[in-house]
């Protein structure tokens, strides 16, 4: 009777165990071991259309940032010149076959009757040579894209925008780390990677917090994200070396710079660049 009841009390713990471990209907969390969610994951503010109606604290850079154009194939495709000045509600094309052949009509006959104009004015037969030299090497370099250079124009001295521990690597994969992410503590100071001007300050691109953009040349940009406080202002100039931010954790699970590098438009390695530690 004993090994009956034995048996039964057995059977019925089992029965318990395995009603318990079918119960549970999600697998257990993972925890990162890093202890933040990648920069990817958090961007909302990626642009993927060919049009975009310019908001309230956006620059022409944010905006060629968050499109991953270069600057300088933005404003040509908008015919926006230096130092591209642009208003909220005002519609931007991102693409060459977003503009409808009705947009740059005006523009086109404008200039073919500009033209026309200088065609006909005379011209000494002594300097006809000169001028017929600059009049090509003018429409050379109008109809050449602008972002596509013979040359790159280098960074004299790249210098560390933090000191402490990388905890993310740059990923060329389409879905990677566009940067590097560096750990420190809240209050810690951001220098600029290189001599430049602010483009950018501000926390309207979401997922970077609060961001800063500078522009080092016609081909080079550096971004510093998640900041606490930003120390510059918009086209104030900087020196590589000098402060102008302090770490923080804006719109991140940790304290930590996120810090980017692009090349005419398109995201590098940052480590490519930083002299070795």
């Amino acid at each position: 009777m004993r090994n009956i009841q034995y048996h039964h009390i057995v059977f019925s713990l089992l029965i318990f165990l395995l009603s318990a471990c079918s119960s549970r209907q999600s697998p257990a969390p993972v925890v990162e071991v890093q202890g933040h969610v990648p920069l990817y994951k958090r961007v909302k503010s990626s642009i993927s259309t060919t049009e975009y109606i310019v908001k309230k604290g956006e620059t022409l850079y944010s905006i060629a940032w968050r499109a991953d154009i270069d600057i300088r194939d933005l404003a040509q495709l908008n015919d926006l010149a230096p130092p591209y000045r642009i208003f909220p509600n005002q519609k931007l094309y991102l693409a060459k076959n977003s503009r409808k052949p009705s947009d740059s009509n005006t523009s086109t006959k404008s200039t073919k009757n500009v033209q026309t104009k200088v065609v006909k004015k005379p011209v000494a037969t002594s300097k006809k040579q000169a001028y017929g030299s600059n009049t090509r090497r003018e429409k050379s370099s109008i109809n050449e894209p602008l972002s596509q250079g013979t040359f790159s124009q280098k960074i004299s001295q790249w210098k560390w925008p933090n000191e402490g521990r990388i905890i993310s690597l740059f990923s060329s994969k389409k879905q990677g780390n566009k940067g590097i992410d560096i750990a420190g503590n809240k209050g810690d100071l951001i220098r600029a990677a290189a001599d430049g001007k602010v483009v950018y300050a501000g926390d309207v691109l979401r997922g970077y917090g609060r961001l800063i953009i500078v522009k080092h040349n016609d081909d080079y940009l550096s971004a510093y994200a998640h900041n606490d406080s930003i120390l510059v202002k918009e086209q104030q100039t900087v020196k590589a070396g000098e402060i102008i931010a302090k770490m923080g954790d804006t719109e991140a699970k940790r304290v930590m710079l996120h810090f980017e590098v692009r090349f005419r438009g398109k995201s590098v390695n940052p480590l490519k660049y930083l002299p070795r530690r």
